[in-house]
């Protein structure tokens, strides 16, 4: 099969911004500043060590501005120019970056290609630009107020790292988004003050939100294409819109969103073990024993599912209730297959019972699915045209050989 759109040497910056290993936190930040980036390859002269996010360092807001960029180094994938763009799309979700640097055959830095990248060259592939924003979307889990603390969004990090969070006065009308990088704005905001200056009074996590985020949040109503939004967060220098339904927040679309429906473009595998899947909002999701039970039960799952239908994607989002039963969760999910996508929500008692009760009702809809596609396969079939009604031979020559009598 043909690769599916550019590869990483068409959409890659070639001579990208580099951070040295011994340089300091300080320094890495000033440079993601002025250039409006989130990724900085570390390098030891002319080698490529590893990268240095903005996520990360969000993550460790109370280090001293002095530590040395290589204690924060990541390692990212390997990525060449001739990688394809479902591999790219694939390669960046799974390592939960927004870029990753490109490696020439020598090994050497050639490029560096964002997630921003793929989805300015989506609008230019029909076969992900024909869908709609709603069967893309993630939910709107986390709404936060003006008045809210900064401090709050420390606790929703992790939704944060996906995409920038809806902001909504006291009737809850959408008026703002604020995002990670509005966040780091105010983490580490310089401080210069002469002897005699009053020391600063208050904590930054006392900050209200509604002063650091950015307005308006950038808005798509529901049914805009997703080649339209991609289009949208492309010209706007944007990670993510928010979809509005009656000027109401009723999802988010973010690049991680568009790029999922590049996953598995190329895969001709139907096993299991082929599908992606993306899960968001999990609280310790560093907890193996926690990650080897969801696997187990979603590898359940998908063995059902996969008897009517061909698993590609699955995203999980899972929502835990702010309530004395501190287990219970809601999981939405959203399936894409070789025959279509399908979603399902559910709450239970625990998200393990969420996450169970929504494979089983993707596994029951693409059962249900199936069936009708075969009712109406046998249902198309043309049924043996009626025999018309033969008539009397004896009686047609009969008047055959009349008319043929009068004719002589």
């Amino acid at each position: 099969m043909a690769a599916l759109g550019p590869t990483a040497g068409d959409m890659m910056t070639p001579e990208p911004i580099t951070v040295s290993h011994d340089a300091p936190l300080s320094h890495a930040l000033g440079l993601m500043r002025s250039h409006a980036i989130h990724e900085l390859p570390i390098m030891n002269r002319r080698r490529l060590m590893g990268m240095i996010t903005f996520e990360s360092l969000a993550r460790r807001a109370n280090l001293p501005l002095a530590t040395k960029v290589s204690h924060l180094m990541l390692l990212p994938p390997i990525v060449t120019p001739s990688t394809t763009y479902s591999e790219l799309a694939e390669q960046l979700l799974a390592a939960g970056l927004r870029a990753a640097p490109v490696i020439g055959k020598k090994g050497e830095l050639v490029g560096i290609v964002s997630r921003t990248d793929l989805v300015k060259a989506l609008p230019t592939l029909p076969a992900l630009a024909r869908h709609r924003v709603e069967e893309v979307q993630s939910a709107v889990s986390v709404i936060l107020r003006e008045t809210d603390p900064v401090g709050q969004l420390l606790a929703k990090l992790r939704a944060l790292e996906d995409h920038p969070l809806p902001v909504v006065d006291r009737r809850g009308k959408l008026v703002g988004a604020v995002g990670i990088a509005d966040l780091g704005r105010v983490l580490w905001r310089p401080v210069a003050a002469g002897k005699r200056d009053a020391p600063p009074s208050g904590s930054v996590f006392d900050v209200q939100i509604g002063t650091i985020m950015h307005t308006p949040a950038l808005t798509v109503p529901l049914g805009t294409a997703t080649g339209e939004a991609a289009r949208l967060m492309s010209a706007e220098k944007v990670s993510s819109v928010i979809v509005v339904d009656n000027g109401k927040p009723v999802g988010v679309v973010s690049q991680t969103d568009l790029l999922g429906l590049a996953i598995g473009g190329e895969r001709t595998g139907s096993g299991v073990g082929d599908v992606y899947v993306q899960i968001h909002g999990l609280r310790g999701s560093s907890d193996p024993a926690i990650l080897g039970e969801i696997d187990r039960m979603v590898a359940k799952g998908l063995r059902h599912v996969s008897r009517h239908a061909r698993p590609v994607l699955l995203s999980l989002h899972v929502s835990p209730h702010a309530t004395h039963r501190t287990g219970d969760a809601t999981v939405q999910a959203r399936l894409h297959t070789d025959r279509g996508i399908y979603y399902a929500s559910q709450t239970g008692w625990n998200f393990f019972a969420g996450v169970a009760d929504v494979m089983e009702e993707l596994a029951e809809q693409t059962r249900r699915a199936a069936d009708e596609q075969r009712r109406r396969r046998r249902k198309s079939v043309a049924a043996p045209p009626e025999e018309e009604s033969p008539a009397d031979d004896r009686e047609l020559e009969a008047k055959i050989r009349a008319v043929a009598s009068k004719d002589d």
